[in-house]
């Protein structure tokens, strides 16, 4: 069994940041692949889902980002996952929108979710990273990812996170390969459609002999 991680802030005033795009990805997850209403559970949201087959647990820690780890810990003891089969999806800033690593272990690189969810579980699951962009100058990073995404951004959200939960199965199924090189194709493909062929016109034909 699996536990996939959204990483957020909760409440309404909170739910459009670039920082909440962690739950905005689970969010697609359970309702594409139709989890269970969620519960109020492990200081979170929980739900139990199947993905391509396999039995899946989808949390979203309502502790506020800096104690997430007390949320994700606790359901992972509970249910005895190991850290290996915890997937958590975050907010990147060193990557462009639409753009996503995903790595096993390594460090929290400033990210204050990780850092609270290493300091309880480990370091040894699973990160999924969603580039969100970077304002440019460090001193405005805390205020750029608390800020919602802007309103031309936001179709290219919903395409993102719709395509992490389209593809998601290819994750699950990746894992003990250690080798999410299909999953990670697969979004890029989703959220950069190849153009259309242009259509082919038949050839025309010779004029007939004698006409004018």
């Amino acid at each position: 069994m699996r536990l996939i991680v959204g990483l957020g802030n909760p409440g309404p005033g909170h739910a459009g940041n670039r920082h909440n795009i962690g739950f905005m990805a689970v969010d697609r997850i359970v309702h594409r692949h139709r989890f269970a209403a969620p519960k109020s559970r492990f200081d979170g949201y929980l739900q139990e889902g199947e993905i391509a087959g396999e039995r899946a647990l989808a949390l979203r820690p309502l502790t506020y980002m800096n104690e997430s780890g007390r949320s994700v810990a606790a359901a992972a003891r509970f249910y005895k996952i190991p850290p290996e089969d915890v997937l958590v999806i975050h907010d990147e800033i060193d990557l462009v929108p639409g753009k996503l690593r995903v790595k096993r272990g390594g460090g929290a690189g400033g990210h204050n979710g990780l850092r609270s969810i290493d300091q309880h579980l480990g370091p040894d699951y699973w990160r999924i990273r969603l580039g969100v962009g970077h304002p440019g100058v460090a001193e405005l990073v805390k205020a750029y990812v608390l800020q919602d995404f802007l309103a031309e951004e936001r179709p290219g959200v919903v395409r993102f996170v719709e395509a992490v939960a389209e593809a998601f199965p290819l994750l699950l199924a990746s894992l003990d390969r250690n080798d999410p090189t299909r999953f990670i194709s697969k979004v890029h493909v989703l959220v950069n459609p190849p153009p259309p062929k242009p259509k082919r016109e038949p050839p025309s034909e010779p004029p007939a002999e004698g006409s004018d």
